[in-house]
């Protein structure tokens, strides 16, 4: 997959996850998001092979 199809993907994804959704959950799976991201980064991070 190219990085444009990828950008793509997750920009419909986005929009698909946040339809009928309250700013509540919203802000909720933004965070979730945001946490699980950076988790994965660190896990990289520190991953010595």
């Amino acid at each position: 997959m190219e990085s444009c199809e990828l950008v793509t993907l997750i920009s419909t994804l986005a929009c698909i996850i946040s339809k009928d959704k309250t700013l509540e959950e919203l802000n909720l799976l933004a965070a979730i998001f945001t946490q699980l991201g950076d988790s994965i980064a660190t896990i990289v991070a520190t991953r010595t092979e």
